[in-house]
Order: structure tokens, then C-alpha cells, then sequence
């Protein structure tokens, strides 16, 4: 710890500079017209069994992101963290399936469905991040995340249920993502953490603001598979 400085006080002033700055891209995130789109019911459910396949390989992906991490990162305090990170994937993979069933996908087709680039870069910058990158920066990244992916998920989970009548088990992937508890105190201890052992504030703030605009991107591409107009500045 920095001398005359609290255990967590540059953590916190990062992530508020983090959110600061990154706030007109969170906004294009939660504002997106592909979220719109689905309030109104204008989007197809063959184009939501496409945001199915995409999670499928998304969080399959992630699974492995973590695993190598946490096998990376040994007995430091970001441990319980990831591996509470690594538990949450599984619980997503399981309740996708619920998902998947009630756009009548089977677990066959979910393997078969082809990664779209603008959405599957998401996940191989947090295998990036597992294999080159810090605890510090995955869970900064992480946790600036959440609130918009959250915010999504349970935007979505109202929609799919107001306007397509899905029933409770279909939407528990999005009920997972969307009441999910905050992980921000335990975050904030492992940028610290990664910031007393030298890891560059640039690096955890530069983590951050690329996996949200790889979320932007993903929600680009499902309004693109919905053909739902995206203005230019998006």
C-alpha cells in the first residue's frame, strides 16, 4: 500500500475516472436500438435464436478465459473472485439451455451455430486478458461491465416475457445476469491489489474501456442479424 493512502483509495478514484470517461459508450450500450427493438417486439425470434448461439460460444469461451486465469493467478486474494467468476459462467451455460429450448434449439445446435466476429470479440478479449493480462485488469474490466450487461439482460428478460410470452424458465439467463449481487467491494480490493504490485493504472483503465466497446459490438451485431437500424455514431 502507498504511504498515507487508504487500502482501497486509488482503486476507487480509478474506477470512478474509469466510468467517468466511458460514459457516452455505456450509454450507447444501454440505449442501443436493438434493445428498443425488442421492447416493441420487433425482433424476430429467429434472430434471438442467433443471440442464443452466440452466448453459447461466448460463455463457453469465458469458462476456459477463467480457468486459465485462476490457474494463472495461484493463492493471490483475486482467487475466491474468479472463482466465483468461473461458477457464474457454469450457472449461465446451464440456464441457456432454457433459453435455447424455447426458440426450439437443442444442445446440437447451439455446438453448430457459427460465432459472428463482432460478437464473439468480446470473449477472446477476455481470453487476451486470461492469458497475457492481471487479475487487476479482468476484474476491473469486469466490473465496469456489469452494470450495462446487467442493466440489458434485464431489459430483455422484461420484453421477452411482456411482449413474446416467455416463460419464467426461458428467462433465467437473463434473471442470472440481471439480479445478480454486486461484486464491486471485492473487485475494488483486486485492482489494489494489482496496483500496489505495479500493474499500470493505463492498463486496467485501457481493459475496461475495450471489453465495453467489445459489448457494444456484440449488441451491434445482434441488431444487425435483427436488421434493426444502427445510427452511424453507434
Amino acid at each position: 500500500m502507498h504511504q498515507g493512502v487508504s487500502a482501497v483509495s486509488d482503486a476507487l478514484q480509478l474506477v470512478g475516472k474509469i466510468r467517468s470517461d466511458l460514459t457516452s459508450l455505456e450509454e450507447n450500450i444501454l440505449g442501443h436500438p436493438y434493445l428498443h427493438a425488442l421492447d416493441a417486439g420487433r425482433v424476430r425470434l429467429d434472430s434471438l435464436k442467433v443471440f442464443a448461439g452466440q452466448q453459447y460460444h461466448i460463455i463457453s469461451s469465458d469458462l476456459r478465459s477463467i480457468a486459465l486465469i485462476l490457474s494463472r493467478e495461484g493463492m493471490r486474494p483475486s482467487r475466491h473472485f474468479l472463482m466465483n467468476v468461473l461458477q457464474g459462467e457454469a450457472a449461465a451455460l446451464d440456464a441457456l439451455q432454457g433459453l435455447a429450448g424455447a426458440l426450439g434449439l437443442t444442445a446440437s445446435d447451439l455446438v453448430d451455430f457459427e460465432p459472428l466476429p463482432a460478437a464473439y470479440a468480446y470473449c477472446t478479449f477476455v481470453a487476451w486478458l486470461a492469458l497475457y493480462g492481471s487479475d487487476a485488469e479482468l476484474a476491473g474490466a469486469f466490473l465496469v461491465n456489469l452494470s450495462a450487461w446487467s442493466a440489458n439482460c434485464g431489459r430483455m428478460r422484461t420484453a421477452l416475457r411482456e411482449k413474446y410470452g416467455l416463460a419464467a424458465p426461458a428467462l433465467a439467463f437473463f434473471a442470472l445476469f440481471a439480479d445478480m449481487p454486486s461484486f464491486e467491494q471485492e473487485a475494488i480490493a483486486i485492482i489494489q491489489n494489482g496496483l500496489n504490485r505495479g500493474i499500470p493504472a493505463r492498463f486496467i483503465h485501457r481493459a475496461a474501456r475495450m471489453l465495453q466497446a467489445y459489448e457494444l459490438m456484440f449488441w451491434n451485431a445482434m441488431a444487425g442479424v435483427a436488421g434493426i437500424h444502427r445510427d452511424r455514431g453507434e
